[in-house]
């Protein structure tokens, strides 16, 4: 069935990958795949691309297969070199391509490789199953650095690679477990920096317009995507005293019609709300246009305004009740320009 195989996280092809140099580290044959423990109990095996001694460990590497899941880092090399130490731990160094923590907020303390607790205790599991001995695990991902400036690692604090995730071991597909994790810390980042009234955004349009017409700093805008209602429960969980949502109206105008995940597969078309309320606003109906944009560019000036702030209105008392009044709310629109459409609620805080 098209869209359905499953993958592996990169923390499982860490986890397999040192394992493989566990081994050989302790005087056994390397093999061309390796079996690993899963969180829930389950093992799996995954294939070695190579197991081979170090000048003072070993090292192997596993090739991230994503299954049928759209993910940056399918297909990257993850590595790992196995090395003694003189205690009785497994600890983590972060290798070429693998990131390091700055910022506060985060699953891991600033200073530390950016390997996530679900992936270092599976490693450790692994590890375990060749040795009592203390090691020193390092991760690489080569490339990694670059695959990261597609992600979210530097907007969250995360610099020189990508982070190694995974709470399964196992990718489902089109799960968007990730994407989610990536906006969660991107939140929780947030609130660790003292930010108490952050932007939310869909993509780059609405942060280039949050950035252009209003005072926010770095950690200021989250990058939610189409996961409106996710990030909008984790923001509930933390002290915020006001929110902005920034975007197009062919996206936020879902979050009135009850559409939380504001994909195009799996929420239903904008128009039809936006429509509806033009006919309120403007007093007749709209016409046939193809996308909301044409809706508005229909528009003379004042109409543009007129709806624009009718339907800001809408997306601004959907957020409240979806956060159940736990902070104040602002939404603005824009067009594909970036300019603004309309807005409502009180937008002094970015001002």
């Amino acid at each position: 069935m098209s869209g359905s195989r499953p993958g592996y996280t990169t923390g499982s092809c860490a986890a397999a990958a040192a394992k493989a140099a566990a081994i050989l580290l302790a005087g056994d044959r390397a093999a061309e795949s390796v079996e690993i423990p899963l969180p829930d109990g389950r093992r799996i095996s995954l294939p070695l691309v190579y197991v081979r001694a170090t000048a003072d460990g070993a090292e192997a590497a596993v090739r991230k297969d994503s299954g049928d899941d759209p993910d940056v880092t399918n297909g990257a090399l993850i590595t790992a070199a196995v090395s003694w130490t003189g205690g009785d731990e497994v600890e983590y160094a972060a290798g070429d391509g693998v990131g390091t923590v700055t910022k506060p907020g985060l699953a891991i303390p600033a200073g530390e490789p950016a390997i996530n607790p679900a992936p270092r205790r599976m490693i450790a599991k692994a590890v375990r199953e060749v040795t009592p001995r203390g090691v020193r695990v390092t991760i690489a991902i080569p490339g990694g650095e670059e695959i990261a400036r597609k992600t979210f690692n530097p907007r969250i604090g995360v610099v020189g690679g990508l982070s190694i995730l995974g709470t399964t071991g196992i990718v489902r597909p089109f799960s968007c477990s990730a994407l989610r994790e990536s906006i969660r810390c991107a939140i929780r980042v947030a609130a660790a920096s003292g930010i108490r009234t952050p932007v939310f955004v869909p993509g780059h349009i609405g942060e280039r317009a949050a950035r252009a017409h209003f005072r926010v700093a770095e950690d200021h805008v989250v990058e939610v995507g189409n996961e409106w209602g996710y990030a909008l429960d984790e923001a509930a969980r933390h002290p915020f005293a006001a929110l902005l949502a920034v975007g197009h109206p062919g996206k936020l105008a879902k979050l009135a019609a009850g559409d939380w995940d504001t994909h195009s597969g799996r929420s239903g078309s904008a128009l039809p709300i936006v429509a509806e309320i033009h006919a309120k606003i403007i007093g007749r109906p709209a016409a046939a246009p193809l996308t909301v944009e044409g809706l508005f560019a229909a528009l003379p000036a004042e109409g543009k305004r007129s709806l624009g702030n009718a339907l800001a209105k809408t997306v601004k008392e959907a957020v409240e009740t979806r956060t159940g009044g736990q902070f104040a709310v602002a939404a603005v629109l824009i067009d594909l320009g970036g300019r603004i459409l309309g807005e409502a609620g009180d937008l002094t805080s970015w001002q």
